[in-house]
């Protein structure tokens, strides 16, 4: 258990702004639904890439990735045991691959971010355990956003999302899933990465108290194994150390007095929330 920064102040965000960034959030949510109807056997990942860039600007959006310095790509795309920051190129895609897709997109200046993780080929072509890996960070996240609720902790999202990652392991019968180490969600805006950063794990410290309004983007990543990743000679693309495959999903998220609004789901998160008796504060 670590003790990060506590002290820093959680923004909140206008009813406007919000609006906002959800306009941004939505050009998210459906570049990776027309990213995850192209993952099949043959696509590259520089070809995936490149059909996220022109769906963004086609929408009049932006991509925010280019925004961060050194990187280019419209997309993080990572295969297997890539956890994250995967660079898009000539790497063919293979039936049974788990792919990890990473979009952002910037709409007036505001942003969205989001994550999903697939099987090349569906579900008949995967290894149970692939499957069994994504539910489990699925859950991890949907856990994750119950807890960034208004008048709660920061941090308790990260505790939300830890145990739920150990609840799935216990359920399943296995020893434990990896939580990537060192990695975490953050606050986002009027800049994609924002302070303070959102935790996977628990920690000592509670963090910022949630007001309504504020906004982050919470992305659980695990691993069918080890916890520790390293960065490739690329600079960017994390791997496992043992070469167990890891997930990654991610939604940006505003706290509002009705519940959580997750802004990159193309419903705001209602039919997951409800399903897991969560209130939800989308509109409608």
């Amino acid at each position: 258990m670590w003790s990060p920064p506590w002290s820093e102040r959680l923004p909140a965000r206008s009813p406007d702004e919000v609006e906002a960034m959800r306009v941004a959030g939505t050009v998210v949510a459906e570049t990776l639904a027309a990213v995850k109807a192209a993952l099949r056997p043959g696509a590259t990942t520089g070809e995936i890439d490149a059909l996220a860039e022109a769906y963004i600007r086609s929408r009049g959006a932006r991509p925010s990735f280019p925004d961060v310095p050194g990187y280019r790509h419209t997309l993080c795309v990572s295969v297997n045991d890539e956890v994250v920051h995967g660079i898009p190129g000539p790497r063919r895609l293979e039936a049974g691959d788990v792919v990890s897709v990473d979009c952002g997109a910037s709409v007036e200046g505001w942003h969205g971010d989001s994550a999903i993780t697939a099987v090349v080929g569906g579900a008949q072509a995967a290894r149970p355990q692939d499957l069994e890996l994504i539910d489990a960070c699925t859950d991890a996240l949907w856990a994750g956003i119950g807890a960034f609720v208004v008048g709660g902790r920061l941090f308790d999202v990260g505790e939300a999302v830890e145990a739920s990652v150990n609840h799935s392991a216990a359920r399943l019968g296995r020893e434990t899933f990896g939580i990537l180490d060192g990695y975490e969600g953050h606050g986002i805006g009027r800049e994609m990465h924002e302070r303070p950063g959102v935790p996977n794990v628990a920690v000592r410290a509670r963090g910022p108290r949630i007001r309504p309004g504020a906004t982050v983007a919470i992305e659980p990543m695990i691993t069918l194994g080890t916890e520790v990743g390293h960065t490739l000679t690329d600079g960017w693309t994390v791997v496992t150390t043992d070469g167990s495959r890891g997930a990654h999903v991610e939604h940006t998220v505003a706290a509002t007095p009705e519940g959580p609004w997750v802004l990159t789901a193309s419903d705001g998160g209602r039919a997951e929330l409800t399903r897991r008796g969560l209130p939800c504060g989308a509109p409608g």
